[in-house]
Order: structure tokens, then C-alpha cells, then sequence
């Protein structure tokens, strides 16, 4: 199926089963290379990203695991989606990755690698640094809500509530060669914290009470 057409058939399947928001989108700018790093909670986020009203060219990395299963395996390649590996340092995913990101188009990360099974977000890996730093491209965060518990509602014949909330756009600076391992754990956690930052508390997880998340949070509540 073209790429478009999926588009078409999501956009009407998620009007009718789903109440879907999507809010801070002024934060995504419309064009140029872009990394979306998002909370990972099921495999409902990836369709609710692809649906953003903003950047039609999203794709994401998606685990290769996922390869086994028709239905999910036909909506990635549809999508563009880049496959990865993710039990080993895939350099062919990364590379392919940054020359997306190098021709402008907009790329959906999870940095923590796995989906969250608490709902809350886990720890998160560096890789995200080291494309966004190799690939010279800024970072928009986004927290997706409601896709951990959307299929436990339509089962019960219910409307699952869908939300994805764009935060600020924000570059990172390069890695320190001095102190690479600590600069790199710095930026991972900058990542995440600002992704909390756009989600409610219960859905922070291991960074709800990192001091980088309250820093943001008072930023944010300092603004008129």
C-alpha cells in the first residue's frame, strides 16, 4: 500500500474508534531533518506519530522483532519504517537513519528502546545522542498517553482517549571527548527528562524525581 493511502485509512479508522488529540504542534517545525523522541507504551504509538498533522514524512526505527508479525510488518514497510536491531549496535539502521535525517525528513525514536510495561517511562539509551549529533538535526519531545490502555478499551467496546503533547523544540550540544561516557548519560537523561516534562506524573516513571525534570518544570510554569 502507498504511503498516502495508509495515511488515508488510519486517519478514518482513529476518527471512528479513537478520540485522538494532538496538542503543541506548533513546536514541530514543518520541514528539515527532526528527531521525535517519544515514551514508548505499546504498539498503538507508532500509528498515533504517523497521524501528526505537521510532518506527513514521519517514519520511525522500529525493533526488527516486530518483522514476525504480518499485520505490524505491513504497516512499518508501508510507512517507510527503518528496522533495526536492537540486541546489538545495528550501524547499518543508524546509518540509513541519518541520511533520512540528512535529506530533511522526520524520524520517531523511542530511547528507551523497549516498550514500558508500568506505563511509566524507563531508563533511556544513548543512541538518540549520538544520531541526533551525527546527523546535526534538533529534537522535538513528545508523551503519548492513553496507548498503554487503548486496546483493553476497545475490547470493551470503548473509545480509547489518544493523546500526543509536543514539547519545545531543543538541540544538543556535542559530546564532550574529555568526559564522553558521563556527557553522554547527561544528554540521555536531558532527553528524557524533557519527554517527562510533557507527560503527567504518573506516566514519569524512573525520571519523576530527577532534578533536570523539576528544572523544567519550574521553566515552564515561569512562563506567561
Amino acid at each position: 500500500m502507498k504511503r498516502k493511502n495508509l495515511y488515508r485509512l488510519l486517519t478514518f479508522l482513529f476518527r471512528h474508534i479513537t478520540i485522538t488529540e494532538h496538542t503543541g504542534t506548533e513546536n514541530v517545525p514543518t520541514t528539515g531533518g527532526l528527531i521525535v523522541a517519544t515514551n514508548h507504551l505499546s504498539r498503538m504509538d507508532i500509528p498515533l506519530l504517523f497521524l501528526n498533522p505537521v510532518r506527513p514524512d514521519i517514519t520511525a526505527l522500529v525493533t526488527d522483532k516486530y518483522m514476525k508479525y504480518p499485520l505490524i510488518k505491513w504497516f512499518v514497510v508501508s510507512a517507510k519504517g527503518i528496522w533495526i536491531d536492537r540486541t546489538k549496535a545495528d550501524f547499518t539502521a543508524f546509518r540509513i537513519g541519518i541520511e533520512a535525517l540528512r535529506n530533511g525528513q522526520s524520524i520517531g525514536i523511542s530511547p528507551e528502546g523497549t516498550r514500558s510495561h508500568t506505563g511509566g517511562l524507563i531508563e533511556g539509551k544513548s543512541g538518540i545522542v549520538l544520531l541526533a549529533e551525527k546527523a546535526q538535526v534538533p529534537i522535538v519531545p513528545v508523551g503519548l498517553t492513553g496507548t498503554d490502555t487503548a486496546m483493553r478499551d476497545l475490547k470493551s467496546f470503548r473509545k480509547p482517549r489518544l493523546k500526543a503533547t509536543y514539547g519545545p523544540l531543543f538541540s544538543l550540544p556535542p559530546v564532550s571527548r574529555d568526559d564522553r561516557e558521563r556527557d553522554l548519560q547527561r544528554m540521555t537523561d536531558e532527553v528524557m527528562c524533557r519527554i517527562a516534562a510533557v507527560l503527567p506524573p504518573s506516566y514519569r516513571g524512573v525520571y519523576a524525581d530527577h532534578p533536570r525534570l523539576k528544572e523544567l518544570l519550574e521553566e515552564c510554569a515561569g512562563v506567561p
